[in-house]
C-alpha cells in the first residue's frame, strides 16, 4: 500500500493534476473579459493563481497529502522549464529564468494565501492588481474585482475536496465567464 504513494508512481496524478491547471490557465474568459494579458506573463500569473489555490489545498490534506502537492508542484516548474526551452530560451539563462519564477511564484502565493486565510478581499484585490495587473491602482476596477471573486471563488471550491478527489486526477475549477460582468 505505501508504495501506491511513492514518488514515482504520483506522476499520473500529477500529470492529470497539471492537465487540469493548465485548462484553468487557459481559459479563454481570463483574457477576453478580465482584462488579463494573453502574454507568457500574464499566463505565468493564471498558472500561479491556479497551482498555488490548489497545491496549497492538497497540502492541507492528511498524508499523502503534503507529499503529493510538493510533487505537484515539482511537476508544475518542470513544465514551466521545458516551456522556457521550447521558447528558445538558451541552457545558460533558462536557470536563472527559473530561479526568479520560482521566487516570484513564492511571493505571490504567499499574498493570495494571507489573503485567503484572512478572508481580506481588499488584500486579495490589491495583490491581484499589483501582480496580474502591475498597477495597484487597478485593484478597484471591475476586471479586478471579477478576478478576485473568481480566486476566492476557486479558494471555496477546493476546501470541499477531499484526498480522494485530487487523487482521481481531476480539480473542476468554477467558470470564470460565470462570475459576472
Amino acid at each position: 500500500m505505501f508504495g501506491l504513494f511513492s514518488r514515482k508512481s504520483n506522476k499520473p496524478f500529477i500529470d492529470k493534476l497539471h492537465g487540469e491547471i493548465m485548462a484553468g490557465v487557459l481559459n479563454p474568459a481570463l483574457y477576453l473579459s478580465y482584462g488579463v494579458s494573453d502574454t507568457f506573463e500574464g499566463r505565468f500569473e493564471m498558472l500561479v493563481l491556479h497551482g498555488a489555490l490548489t497545491t496549497r489545498r492538497i497540502e492541507l490534506l492528511p498524508a499523502p497529502g503534503p507529499d503529493l502537492a510538493q510533487d505537484l508542484t515539482d511537476g508544475i516548474f518542470r513544465a514551466l522549464d521545458a516551456t522556457l526551452r521550447e521558447m528558445g530560451v538558451g541552457d545558460v539563462t533558462v536557470p536563472k529564468k527559473m530561479k526568479k519564477h520560482a521566487e516570484s511564484y513564492a511571493g505571490r502565493a504567499f499574498s493570495y494565501f494571507s489573503a485567503l486565510q484572512k478572508q481580506d478581499e481588499k488584500a486579495l484585490r490589491l495583490a491581484l492588481a499589483r501582480n496580474v495587473y502591475g498597477d495597484e491602482a487597478r485593484a478597484a476596477s471591475s476586471e479586478n474585482g471579477r478576478l478576485a471573486a473568481y480566486a476566492l471563488a476557486i479558494d471555496a471550491r477546493l476546501a470541499t475536496y477531499d484526498l480522494d478527489h485530487f487523487m482521481s486526477g481531476k480539480v473542476g475549477y468554477p467558470d470564470p465567464a460565470d462570475m459576472g460582468a
